[in-house]
């Protein structure tokens, strides 16, 4: 068989860990023989864990670490004065080349800093992006930067456009991923300051397939496949999405429950619902990957259950295969020898 996809996973981060950490991981290994998840963390508290299931145990290793950075700590101190914790010491386990990636639904600031500082910045990436996946009408968008860099200049949003693109025809199969960029209107001459000054850019490249800017009304209908901004605005729409689907999926659930016609009613479409409403679901799509850096670090929500923890991590798998690292390294090459 071919040689193992390795994915060392941060069993102490979120709020779940260990139970739903360790939960994703066996139920990764499962669905796919191609992958060995190493849980990094105390090894005492993760092999309770693991002693009430059954799982292939060749697809699986501890790494022990005996700290844990914790959400509130200062992350650059964190990342330095932690080196015993299972942030640092997954990331290092990539650095080292020892995993293929770096799965954490803990501190994102510990694994935004420590990504950049351990693992290290591709040749040419001036800024790495965070980028999760959103669901549309149309299926997933890439929603680039969700909250890396808050303080972006043109030209990180630039290389967002292309790495994103990247991502989307390797990762979603899209062959020309529509490119947009977050505005308060389709006219050219609207936005601020940095949106003005990076639409002529990213209408240019000849890299990317550039549609204009998209209002975020438009990113649900799925009118864009990479959707660009810097991470202030991609946080604030990254949250409200999860706002408005939690807060619709419980009305629609409360509405259904009014009257005996009502739960009749709901009985006959809750399988069809079921379905729609997953497609909505952001747990689906697996963590945010950090991307243009020289090894993949991926960040899921803090508060994920066991189906995100296993979606990213066969998420990685699908990244190392189709060498999105390699790619965006090549294009980030070939844009220095341009300029």
């Amino acid at each position: 068989m071919a040689e193992y996809v390795k994915v060392a996973l941060d069993a102490m981060g979120g709020d779940n860990a260990p139970k739903e950490i360790v939960k994703g991981a066996i139920e990764a290994v499962q669905a796919d023989q191609g992958i060995k998840v190493f849980l990094v963390g105390k090894e005492e508290q993760i092999r309770q864990e693991l002693s009430s299931v059954q799982y292939p145990a060749g697809q699986v290793e501890i790494v022990h670490a005996e700290e844990v950075i914790e959400t509130a700590e200062p992350p650059v101190q964190a990342i330095r004065s932690k080196k015993d914790s299972s942030i640092v010491k997954g990331l290092t386990l990539v650095k080292n080349g020892e995993c293929d990636a770096f799965v954490s639904a803990g501190s994102s600031g510990a694994v935004l800093v420590g990504g950049q500082v351990i693992v290290g910045r591709s040749k040419g990436v001036e800024r790495p992006p965070l980028a999760p996946l959103i669901p549309t009408e149309k299926g997933a968008a890439l929603l680039i930067d969700c909250g890396a860099n808050v303080d972006a200049r043109p030209s990180h949003l630039l290389q967002f456009a292309k790495m994103g693109s990247i991502y989307m025809q390797n990762i979603m199969g899209i062959q020309k991923p529509r490119v947009a960029i977050v505005n308060i209107g389709a006219e050219e001459e609207k936005g601020n300051l940095l949106v003005k000054e990076t639409f002529p850019l990213l209408k240019a490249c000849e890299d990317i397939h550039f549609i204009g800017s998209i209002e975020a009304r438009d990113i649900p209908a799925g009118h864009a496949d990479v959707i660009v901004c810097e991470a202030f605005v991609g946080n604030v729409i990254l949250k409200l999405y999860e706002g408005v689907g939690a807060t619709l999926i419980k009305k629609v659930k409360a509405g259904m429950m009014t009257s005996l016609r009502s739960k009749i009613g709901a009985f006959l479409v809750k399988p069809a619902l079921k379905e729609t409403l997953k497609t909505f679901d952001l747990e689906e799509y697996g963590g945010a990957p950090l991307l243009g850096l020289r090894g993949l670090v991926v960040k899921t929500h803090g508060s994920s259950k066991a189906v995100e923890i296993k979606n990213t991590v066969l998420q990685c798998k699908t990244f190392k295969e189709q060498d999105v690292i390699g790619k965006i390294r090549a294009s980030m090459a070939a844009a220095r020898e341009e300029g």
